[in-house]
C-alpha cells in the first residue's frame, strides 16, 4: 500500500472490549485525519487488544503535539498503552558490532539505498577493524575496546556514548559482547540483536557448532530484543535454510551469513516502521 510521504502512526495495545476501533475511526474522522492503513490484532489468550494505524499528516490541520493533546481523552477512555510517531523524523540509530562484518556491511547498502528510513548516528565497536569501512560512508566510528578484566569500564563508556547520540534504537550487528543489565532495562525494547540460530534452540556460543553435533536438516537466525536473559528476549523475525549430512560447519556458516543478513535487516526494517508490538515476552508483528 502506498501511503503519503509524511505521515503520523498511532501505535496502541490495551485490553480488549467493544468499541476501540469505532473510538479510533470516529475521532479521526471528526478531526478530518485520513487513515491510509490499519491493522488490529487480538490476542485470544489475553484479550488484549493491538492496532497499528497510519494517517496522513497533511489531512490534519495541525501538528503532532496537537494531536496527541486532543487523542489524549480517547487514550483514557479505553485505557490505552499508545504512541503517536511522526514518520518525517527519521529514528537515529546506532550499530554495534566486532569484527564480522557480513551485517553491518548489509545495513549500511540498505541504509545507502533508502531501503532503512533511518539515521545512522554512529557504528560502536570493540575492535578497530571496520574503522575505514564506516568512515567512507561518513558514519563516525567509536572504538571502544574491553581490555580484560575491565568489562564494567567498557560498558561506562558505551553507556557514555549512547547518552550522547541518543539513540532510537541501538542494533547488535554480530556484536560478541554481552550487555549487562543496566543497559538492557535503560534501553529495553530498544535493543535489536541477530541471533545465529532458530531460537530457543542452541543459545549462546557457536550455534552452527551445537547444530552440527546434532545432525539438524534446518539452521536459521532469530532476530530479536534483548533483555538481561541472554538469547531469550521477544523475537521478532526469523528464518531458515535447509541443510543437509553433506554440509560441513563451514558450509553452515556460509549459509547462516546470508540468513542473518536478511533477517536482522527485515527485523530492523519492522522495528523502523514502527510495526512490532511488545507483550510480554512475545511480540505480535504487523508485516
Amino acid at each position: 500500500m502506498t501511503v503519503p510521504a509524511h505521515s503520523i502512526r498511532l501505535i496502541l495495545s490495551c485490553p480488549d472490549r467493544v468499541g476501540i476501533v469505532a473510538g479510533i475511526s470516529s475521532f479521526f474522522a471528526a478531526e478530518g485525519g485520513l487513515i491510509t492503513e490499519a491493522n488490529h490484532y487480538r490476542d485470544p489468550e489475553s484479550e488484549w487488544f493491538f492496532a497499528r494505524q497510519v494517517i496522513s499528516a497533511a489531512s490534519l490541520p495541525y501538528g503532532i503535539d496537537e494531536l496527541r493533546r486532543r487523542f489524549a481523552p480517547v487514550a483514557a477512555e479505553f485505557a490505552l498503552n499508545w504512541q503517536a510517531v511522526a514518520t518525517a523524523t527519521p529514528k537515529r540509530v546506532v550499530v554495534m558490532v566486532s569484527r564480522q562484518a557480513h551485517c553491518l556491511a548489509d545495513l549500511l547498502y540498505r541504509w545507502r539505498s533508502g531501503e532503512l528510513p533511518c539515521e545512522i548516528a554512529a557504528v560502536v565497536s570493540n575492535h578497530d577493524d571496520l574503522r575505514s569501512y564506516v568512515e567512507w560512508h561518513g558514519i563516525p566510528y567509536h572504538h571502544l575496546p574491553v581490555a580484560a578484566g575491565a568489562r564494567a569500564a567498557h560498558f561506562d563508556k558505551v553507556a557514555e556514548v549512547f547518552a550522547n547520540l541518543s539513540p532510537d534504537v541501538v542494533v547488535l550487528a554480530r556484536y560478541m559482547q554481552i550487555l549487562p543489565g543496566h543497559l538492557c532495562q535503560d534501553y529495553a525494547g530498544r535493543l535489536i540483536n541477530i541471533h545465529h540460530s532458530f531460537l530457543p534452540a542452541f543459545a549462546g556460543a557457536r550455534p552452527y557448532h551445537q547444530a552440527a553435533e546434532r545432525g539438524v536438516k534446518l539452521i536459521g537466525a532469530t532476530c530479536h530484543y534483548v533483555t538481561e536473559d541472554l538469547d531469550a528476549g521477544p523475537i521478532i523475525d526469523q528464518d531458515i535454510a535447509r541443510i543437509s549430512h553433506h554440509d560441513s560447519v563451514d558450509d553452515m556458516v556460509r549459509k547462516g551469513k546470508d540468513i542473518e543478513k536478511i533477517v536482522l535487516a527485515r527485523g530492523l526494517r519492522f522495528h523502523l516502521e514502527d510495526r512490532v508490538l511488545i507483550h510480554g515476552n512475545k511480540t505480535v508483528v504487523f508485516e
